[in-house]
């Protein structure tokens, strides 16, 4: 069953917080509903779907609709990390379309920025998992799993560090204009070549923020989302993919996006040359790269000459990106930034985003993600939104 203009995107909503130390994760949720709630102009009582991720608190979803006091007749709680948001918007389609809710509720909140997570060391590890008697003893962190995908592309392509730099570049002069971004300073690709590196090669800049906050999204059916005084954001097609080790056949220079991303497109019925807009997911600059590639916006291994000299900034480029400033920016809630990049996307097709960095005319735009880490096992998810 395709979702095609099954279901609308009526609420979106990011906490304007980067830092919230006094505050409860569950809070951050409740407070990024209340958010969404608000912008698609309906009622907490409206709400009779939820999804949520390995975010959420306690016993996730239901901890949290206890929490907010939501009387609900469909939950989801589907786990892709980052990802995980943008397959919550595919989801709660079907779930519409199959007459299980009518008001969708998202949800994503943390705080590591608070609780120190930064990233460089390896995470707490689930002993039960299959992969950590493998993987656990040799220190894999986040940061340098990202950074050997970077030198392999780097290997294969002659990718450069001054290609890479030129997204982080591109991020930086749309976070000028939130006023929420952590980082708001315009930078140079000299400046983040010549920033630490944080794991070969890649460097400080290249590398994300690390912030608390969250977002919330509202997704309904069409009559409803038709009869608000919201635009109309219409979900024209999804796909999602998990990508592991394949057995030990691993290639480190594409992502999941290059299933996920085919399978947006079709059922969408466009191609990669009608989207105006793209929300990459940035939690290194290597992973917009590779998504680009991989979701067909340029060749495999011609991302480094796709993105440079400005071709992802607003109103200079032929492919505007992330114009809230992105995770390498703006924002990275609870470490997974999946949740902005539709919020973002929506923006735009609203014409919501702040006018240095609107697209004109925008009517079809396109939020990916990837959860997990890239070097190893992860989700990828596609989304293609239209303005109607």
């Amino acid at each position: 069953m395709s979702i095609n203009g099954k279901a609308y995107i009526a609420g979106a909503f990011e906490h304007p917080t980067r830092l919230a130390p006094d505050k409860s994760v569950a809070q951050l949720h409740a407070e990024a509903a209340r958010g969404a709630i608000a912008d698609a102009g309906l009622s907490k009582n409206d709400i009779d779907g939820y999804f949520s991720a390995g975010d959420a608190p306690g016993l996730g979803g239901l901890a949290m609709v206890d929490y907010m006091g939501l009387k609900v007749r469909h939950i989801d709680s589907t786990e892709t990390g980052g990802s995980s948001y943008l397959i919550h918007v595919a989801h709660a389609a079907q779930a519409i379309a199959a007459g299980k809710c009518n008001v969708a509720l998202i949800t994503l909140a943390g705080r590591p920025r608070s609780e120190g997570s930064s990233g460089t060391q390896p995470r707490a590890q689930n002993t039960a998992t299959p992969d950590v008697g493998y993987e656990w003893p040799y220190g894999g962190a986040t940061a340098n799993m990202y950074g050997m995908c970077a030198m392999r592309h780097m290997h294969e392509y002659g990718t450069t560090a001054e290609q890479l730099a030129w997204i982080k570049v591109a991020a930086s002069h749309h976070a000028q204009h939130n006023p929420h971004a952590m980082l708001r300073e315009v930078v140079t690709v000299e400046d983040v070549v010549n920033s630490p590196v944080i794991a070969d090669p890649l460097h400080r800049m290249d590398c994300c923020v690390v912030t608390d906050g969250g977002g919330a999204l509202i997704v309904t059916r069409p009559e409803i989302a038709k009869s608000l005084k919201r635009p109309l954001v219409k979900v024209l097609g999804t796909g999602e993919a998990p990508k592991g080790q394949m057995g030990g056949k691993v290639d480190l220079t594409y992502s999941g996006a290059r299933w996920a991303g085919p399978a947006a497109f079709a059922e969408a019925k466009v191609t990669p040359k009608d989207i105006q807009y793209v929300s990459i997911y940035d939690s290194f600059t290597i992973t917009v790269l590779m998504q680009l590639e991989d979701l067909g916006f340029c060749a495999k291994g011609q991302g480094g000459h796709f993105v440079a000299d400005g071709n992802l900034i607003s109103g200079r480029g032929s492919l505007p990106f992330n114009t809230d400033g992105g995770g390498l920016c703006n924002n990275h809630p609870a470490n997974r930034g999946g949740i902005t990049k539709v919020i973002e996307a929506v923006r735009q097709l609203r014409g919501e985003a702040h006018p240095a960095v609107q697209v004109k005319d925008c009517r079809l735009a396109l939020a990916s993600g990837i959860g997990g880490l890239l070097g190893a096992r992860h989700g990828a998810a596609a989304l293609i939104m239209e303005r109607e």
